[in-house]
């Protein structure tokens, strides 16, 4: 994406709202982070199209991650560093582990663009929604089975209790 499609102008970084707009890209930029590395995890376990797809989506947010950094930078922010290593949310030592790790990885990533749709610009709600819908094609690739909210957790999802 562009960066007057995804970013549009420079704005100070000390307004709210920029402020507002970087931590949410920050916190997208983490979750790209996590899922680059955790695909490597993912990638190790696999053989054949599943090895295929699981580098695909590597790059993917390699490239996801670029975007981002080039997006808090142009909004005068400071992009943060990846960590160094990762705490995996389950070890990884089989095949359907791998898969299940996949999962969780592009669960992650689609909660942390969440943070990204309630921003005034609306390049970035368009944005945070692109790669929201990519995360979940990606996990249903994985998964076989589309949540229906993707990014929300499932205790959001149930219906109200009327008192």
């Amino acid at each position: 994406m562009t960066g007057s499609a995804a970013g549009g102008g420079r704005l100070a970084a000390n307004s709210a709202q920029a402020r507002q707009d970087i931590a949410a890209l920050q916190a997208a930029l983490a979750a790209e982070q996590a899922a680059s590395y955790g695909y490597g995890v993912v990638g190790s376990h696999l053989t054949g199209a599943k090895f295929t797809a699981a580098t695909a989506e590597y790059v993917a947010h390699e490239r996801a991650r670029d975007t981002l950094t080039a997006m808090i930078a142009a909004r005068g922010g400071r992009p943060r560093p990846a960590a160094a290593a990762y705490q995996l949310p389950i070890t990884v030592t089989t095949n359907k582990q791998a898969v299940a790790l996949a999962i969780m990885l592009e669960r992650q990533v689609a909660a942390a663009y969440l943070g990204l749709v309630a921003a005034s610009d609306p390049a970035l709600r368009t944005f945070a929604a692109q790669n929201m819908r990519d995360a979940a094609v990606r996990e249903a690739r994985w998964s076989d089975l589309p949540q229906a909210f993707p990014g929300l957790p499932a205790s959001s999802l149930r219906p109200a209790r009327r008192g």
